[in-house]
């Protein structure tokens, strides 16, 4: 199953904790603190894999973690940083960030991608000694590391796109000029994914032709398949427009073309700037007159044309050295440029304190990893958070807000009296 969509969850690995320890050593008097730091979490990086040419194994693995970092020992023991984490993606994924849709990275080149970065390890005690705190009985917990919701939408990396009706002879065409091997039948919708096939030139060059599956009116919208596989043209170079000239089946050539055009358009109005070669399939049962009343109309809108029969190999030389020409003078397989992460502003440091008349309550929730450090039954520990609310201007704030001696401090459910 071609699956090109998917969304998933990441969490990057937390860092370590820091550790309380004291160095205890037979004849050896105040050893002093000697906890380590914690480890770095695992970061999560992406990597294009070209083995891969779908997304489907994301339909059964929806969350992906990274280790955490392990936490400090003894004897400044740092711990063991996490391993990282690689996801192999098909070369041409797009990520996305889930609900805004802003595009955080195009998985296109070989270097893996950072999209998930690990928290950093806590300090142990052993950072905190100074020359007046020589028993610090708190350490610092480790950073959470990143987690996010992500889309993941291929684009398939291809120099040529193939455009036209369903049953216009695509998939012969790319058949006869490239490896590929594509279901050929005569009935409509025979192509269910694209299909891709290196064509390769005398001169020992090559470029990447995608077969996409067949357009129909209202494709843009959500008609037929063409809505699903629309964003494969969207990268190419190139594309070469497909019409059965023949009119076999009683279509009109003309109205074909011009149909496929618009559709193309309102998916994706830079399309209609995108370079665009017209070949003319059947002409083996074609009459000149047909094949002489279109190639007129194509050259009027100032398009190259090419009389092809795909399936008796009539003029494909022609086409493929055409193609390869144009390529020549074209820039590079488009790739996308990450949108900038753009925060509200947001003080990392930010409270709220709600209450009066003896009872007040602090909301900070960046308070939670500080408590988690601190010893409430050691002197320091609890002198080292005073500090923190003082600093952070929250003892400023309950004072503002009339609070007096012996009155009730509730922060993250932890209670005391106050006392100045």
């Amino acid at each position: 199953m071609f699956v090109d969509k998917a969304k998933i969850k990441l969490k990057a690995g937390d860092g370590g904790n820091g550790a309380v320890s004291f160095h205890r050593e037979k004849y050896v008097n105040a050893g002093g603190p000697d906890g380590g730091d914690g480890g770095k979490g695992g970061d999560v990086f992406f990597v294009a894999d070209n083995h891969l040419s779908t997304l489907a194994d994301f339909r059964y693995k929806r969350s992906y973690a990274a280790p955490g970092g392990e936490n400090g020992g003894s004897k400044r023991c740092t711990g063991k940083n996490g391993d990282d984490l690689v996801i192999r993606v098909p070369r041409g994924t797009l990520i996305k960030e889930f609900g805004t849709g802003r595009l955080i990275a195009d998985i296109s080149r070989d270097q893996p991608t950072l999209i998930a970065r690990g928290g950093k390890g806590g300090w142990g005690n052993a950072r905190f000694a100074t020359p007046t705190r020589q028993i610090p009985r708190f350490a610092k917990p480790g950073r959470q590391g990143d987690e996010l919701e992500i889309e993941l939408e291929l684009k398939l990396l291809a120099d040529v796109g193939l455009t036209g009706f369903p049953n216009v002879g695509k998939s012969t065409l790319i058949s006869m000029v490239s490896h590929a091997k594509p279901e050929i039948a005569n009935y409509h919708f025979t192509t269910l994914t694209p299909v891709l096939g290196v064509v390769r030139l005398e001169e020992g060059a090559s470029f990447v032709m995608a077969d996409i599956p067949g357009l129909i009116e209202g494709a843009s919208a959500g008609v037929g398949l063409g809505h699903g596989f629309l964003r494969h043209i969207e990268r190419c170079r190139l594309l070469v427009h497909l019409v059965d000239v023949s009119a076999i089946e009683g279509r009109d050539p003309v109205a074909d073309f011009e149909t496929i055009n618009a559709e193309l358009v309102a998916f994706n109005s830079e399309l209609a700037q995108r370079p665009m070669l017209v070949a003319a399939n059947k002409c083996d049962i074609a009459s000149r007159e047909q094949i002489g009343a279109f190639a007129d109309y194509i050259k009027g809108q100032g398009y190259e044309f090419f009389e092809i029969s795909a399936a008796t190999n009539r003029g494909l030389r022609e086409l493929v050295g055409a193609v390869a020409a144009k390529l020549a003078a074209l820039p590079p397989i488009l790739e996308f440029e990450p949108e900038p992460y753009m925060p509200e502003e947001v003080d990392p440091q930010a409270f709220e304190v709600r209450g009066g008349e003896g009872f007040y309550e602090v909301d900070a929730p960046w308070l939670q990893s500080v408590l988690a450090g601190v010893d409430m039954d050691d002197y320091e520990s609890l002198q080292y958070f005073q500090r923190v609310l003082v600093q952070s201007g929250i003892i400023a704030k309950l004072e503002e807000m009339g609070v007096q001696e012996g009155d009730t401090v509730r922060i993250l459910g932890f209670e005391f009296d106050y006392v100045r």
